[in-house]
Order: structure tokens, then C-alpha cells, then sequence
């Protein structure tokens, strides 16, 4: 039997209007808000980070109440909640469709996480393409402080400009300062010193979207749908050679596979070669390993990467020589150009995918891509130069023959 969807983050797409607090209302919204206000805080952590065990849906799978705990635990006169919507990830595009769709469980998400912290402050930091999304956001905004639903609480709505990095937590507190946008040095941790340097959770939209189901049926309810440890649901952004791209909402214990015929299957008259999982800093799986779970750990063991969600199918007709050039420069042109092992080893990446590119390859230009990919994993600052050369050795080790096809004899 195919596996249906299971909408949780997605709960009202469809069902409400999303300029509409009145129609969020009548689905039951802000009701999950008024109940964890009655709530202690540290019964409403506990019930997200250890009765729920939610994890964050941003790719790292961080313990939600956990962070929640260490921000309350911080000292400060202020405190801040980020919902981190800067979504740059190529084929990415699940927060998106939750914003558009129903801005407001965000919103409610974001206010259950201030009241549990004791922050005063919210902030969303949305991509600046995302202008249609910006505006619904302003305008829930302005609804939730038109109906009392803020209390104590100033919400904001930054846009950002466009810089993928930013995607990394610490690059967009700096870029909401007014700084360089670039990843900052660990610790201090964001729930020690985070924007502004004051205790600071940083969640992403499908994360806080998860918030006001979680309170509102109950934590175990919630750790009920799934995969054990890693409970709930995943939106899973589907693009490629599929029937029906789009967005697909399924329980984590769902597979890979599931998650394709969602999406309608590979188009008629092709198979499967390969499946990149999580994004363009992650691996590929060969067309014919795709029944396995996609929950955050199961994926993990079996070397693989949940990241952000997105699930690029690839047929047969595809070299995976010219998908891994394109990341490589889209990467290159993404790095912040803070530590010379991101700068000048996408650029001599760069150079030489384009040689593999134009069937002139060697095999020494092999042996100096896996000697980059070695140097940068261990070297490089933040996430985005250290999974840069990810996507090359995954796609020559299960398919050295697009290589070779492209090398000089």
C-alpha cells in the first residue's frame, strides 16, 4: 500500500486563506499559544525536548527543547527568538510553501518558544527573494498585535540579501546586526550570545511550524507518528525528474521511496539513476538503494545526509559530472571568502570540473579534487566549505564512469 501524507507543518495548506487570522483562528490556531501560557516554562521545555524529542528540521537534527533550555538558562537582560527563513539551499523550497500558505503557525511557534525562554524579541530573517512571503509575514504580524496574541513580545520580519551563507545561524545574527555576513567562532553558542550578543534561539520555519501541533494534541501524541528518535514529520521539497515536483509531507519513518512516488515517480519511459538527499552539500544514492528510512539517524548510519530536505531526482540521461560543476560554482560564488581553504579551494575546484566539463580531464585532476575535498573537510570554517566537495566524492565513487567518460585518454 502507498504511503499517504501526514500534515503537520502543512496542516492548513489549502484549508485557509493565509492573509486571514480569522480563518487560522477557526483551524484552531493561537489555541496551542493560550495553553502554553498557562503552562510552567520548564514543563513546556521538557515536554518539547524530552517527551516530544523534537529536532530541528534545518538539517543539523539539534534537540529543539534543548536549546530552548540553554537560552532560558542564559543571563540577560534581553533575550531573542530567530526563525532563520533565509532558505538558500538549491531545490530547497519547503519553507517557502509554509510560509505562503499559513504564515500564522510560524508565528504561534515563534511566541510559544519567546514565552518558554523568556524572550521578549522574534525576529524572522526571510530570504530577500522572497517578497511575496515577506509581506504575509508583516501582515500576520501586524494581525497577531492587532488581536493581543504578542503580549510582551516585538516581532520583526528582516529581509535578507541574499547570501546563502546565512543559512549558517551565527552568519545571519551577523547579517541582522548589520555585519559582514560571515559564520562566527563557536562557542559562545547563540543561547549564550547570540544577536546582539544576548541569549538567542535560532529555529527554522518548518521547526517552529511544528511548535503549535506539538503543544496544542500533546508531546506524546507527537513522539507517537514516526521513527523512534526522531518522531514526527519531515516536508521533503521534491524536484527533478519527477511527475509532480513539489512539496510532500510524510512521518519519518517513511522511505526515500515513498517520498519519489509521492511525487509521482520518475517520468515515464526513464529510470532512476541517482537521488541526491538534502542538498547540494550532500551526497547522491544510486536509483536502486532508495528503500530506506528517512529519518534523521537511519540515514545518518548508512553515511547519508537528511540536510534540508530536498530530494533531487536524476535519470539516466544525466552525467553527474555537469551536476557537480554547477554546485561547485554555485558554491564558489556563495562563500563568503572568510578562510582561504573555502576561497581558493572552490575556485580551484572550479577550474578543474570545468576541464571534466569539457571531456578534458585527467586522473591527476582527480587525485587533487579528493586532496581538496580532504583539506576543506577538516579545514575550512563553517559547513558550507567543509561539505563543498561532498556532492564529487559521492558521485565518483558510485558512478566513476561519468568521470571517465569525460577524461582524456
Amino acid at each position: 500500500m502507498a504511503v499517504q501524507e501526514t500534515r503537520l507543518a502543512l496542516r492548513n495548506m489549502g484549508k485557509i486563506d493565509p492573509m486571514s487570522i480569522d480563518d487560522y483562528i477557526a483551524q484552531g490556531g493561537y489555541e496551542a499559544l493560550a495553553k502554553a501560557r498557562q503552562m510552567d516554562r520548564d514543563e513546556l521545555i521538557s515536554e518539547v525536548e524530552n517527551a516530544s524529542k523534537l529536532r530541528g528540521r534545518g538539517g543539523a537534527g539539534f534537540n529543539t527543547g534543548f536549546k530552548w533550555s540553554g537560552a532560558k538558562a542564559s543571563e540577560g537582560d534581553q533575550k531573542f527568538i530567530v526563525c532563520n527563513a533565509d532558505e538558500g539551499e538549491p531545490g530547497t523550497f519547503k519553507d517557502r510553501v509554509i510560509l505562503e500558505n499559513d504564515p500564522h503557525t510560524v508565528l504561534e511557534g515563534m511566541l510559544i518558544a519567546a514565552y518558554a525562554v523568556g524572550a521578549t524579541e522574534a525576529i524572522v530573517y526571510c530570504r530577500g527573494e522572497y517578497e511575496h512571503q515577506i509581506a504575509l509575514l508583516r501582515h500576520a504580524v501586524e494581525q497577531a498585535e492587532e488581536h493581543g496574541l504578542t503580549g510582551d513580545v516585538h516581532m520583526h520580519v528582516f529581509s535578507g540579501a541574499g547570501s546563502y551563507v546565512c543559512g549558517e545561524e551565527t552568519a545571519l545574527l551577523n547579517s541582522i546586526e548589520g555585519q559582514r555576513a560571515e559564520p562566527r567562532l563557536k562557542p559562545p553558542y547563540p543561547t549564550v550570545a547570540g544577536a546582539f550578543g544576548k541569549p538567542t534561539v535560532v529555529n527554522n520555519v518548518e521547526t517552529f511550524a511544528n511548535v503549535p501541533v506539538i503543544v496544542g494534541k500533546g508531546a506524546a501524541w507527537y513522539a507517537g507518528i514516526g521513527a523512534a528518535e526522531y518522531p514526527g514529520t519531515k516536508v521533503f521539497s521534491i524536484s527533478g525528474d519527477v511527475k509532480n515536483p513539489g512539496c510532500y509531507e510524510v512521518a519519518t519513518d517513511a522511505s526515500l521511496n515513498d517520498v519519489i512516488e509521492l511525487a509521482g515517480g520518475v517520468t515515464e519511459g526513464h529510470k532512476i539513476k541517482a537521488v541526491q538527499l538534502g542538498g547540494s552539500s550532500c551526497g547522491y544514492i544510486k536509483g536502486s538503494e532508495l528503500d530506506q528510512s528517512v529519518d534523521f539517524d537511519s540515514l545518518r548510519r548508512n553515511g547519508k545526509s537528511l540536510g534540508s530536505g530536498a530530494v533531487l531526482v536524476l535519470n539516466e540521461t544525466h552525467n553527474l559530472v555537469d551536476q557537480v560543476q554547477q554546485i561547485v560554482h554555485f558554491l564558489g560564488h556563495e562563500s563568503c571568502g572568510k578562510c582561504t581553504p573555502c576561497r581558493e579551494g572552490l575556485c580551484q575546484a572550479g577550474v578543474i570540473l570545468d576541464r571534466f566539463a569539457a571531456g578534458k580531464g585527467t586522473q591527476a585532476d582527480l587525485d587533487m579534487l579528493q586532496a581538496l575535498h580532504d583539506l576543506m573537510a577538516t579545514d575550512c570554517f563553517c559547513a558550507l566549505g567543509q561539505g563543498a566537495l561532498t556532492a564529487f566524492v559521492s558521485a565518483y565513487e558510485i558512478f566513476p564512469e561519468d568521470f571517465r567518460e569525460r577524461m582524456v585518454n
